[in-house]
């Protein structure tokens, strides 16, 4: 029997992306996408997600493009503007989860210093009964380490545990562990998914 469901945050209930903040100042989507991917880019800020310092990152590319300094240094001091808003039919779902008495836990790549905002803006997140970020045990998804964890620090049977994530590779980590897993591509197919595994009702109470 299904008793816990894992959330991702990003991409799943919160929609951040760097586009947010970046596509008024740039106002040339073309020099902003060769920005995100050859400056600014994903690697890059999956280390702080991993938990190296905005202070170390921020300097590492300044050494390297001086040229986009500006640009480097707004990436964190506009972070906030990347939180573009949620995805309110997600958190419908986890309100349904929240009432039917499921256990929710949320794991995260996030910066840990970063994740305090979203800690604040976004009451939800007191749902869960524990988030593990990745910048605070500097590990980062898909490392199974970081599974772990969340598994023995909540006492999370796999075998009674749902996991989505908008990230095939996180979600093919998590199968490995046991876990049944759902690659996130919007609010529809994840209710059908959790109730074709019992721990929630169709739309309208149907059952």
């Amino acid at each position: 029997m299904i008793d816990t469901v894992v959330f991702d945050l990003g991409g799943v209930l919160i929609d951040w992306n760097p586009r947010h903040f970046f596509r008024p100042v740039f106002n040339d989507d073309e020099a902003m996408e060769h920005f995100l991917a050859h400056v600014c880019n994903q690697a890059w800020n999956e280390q702080q997600d991993a938990g190296r310092s905005w202070h170390e990152a921020t300097a590492m590319l300044v050494s390297q493009f001086p040229e986009h300094q500006a640009m480097i240094e707004a990436y964190r001091t506009g972070w906030e503007k990347m939180l573009g808003g949620v995805f309110q039919d997600t958190i419908d779902i986890l309100a349904e989860l929240r009432a039917a008495g499921i256990r929710l836990y949320a794991l995260t790549n996030w910066s840990h210093e970063t994740f305090p905002i979203a800690l604040e803006r976004y009451e939800f997140l007191q749902w869960f009964e524990g988030i593990v970020v990745s910048g605070e045990e500097h590990l980062i998804k898909p490392d199974a380490r970081i599974f772990d964890v969340l598994l023995q620090r909540y006492a999370i049977d796999p075998d009674r545990a749902l996991y989505v994530d908008d990230s095939a590779r996180n979600v093919d980590a998590s199968r490995a562990l046991g876990m049944r897993a759902w690659q996130f591509q919007g609010a529809g197919g994840f209710r059908d998914w959790l109730v074709a595994h019992g721990v929630l009702a169709r739309a309208g109470g149907v059952p």
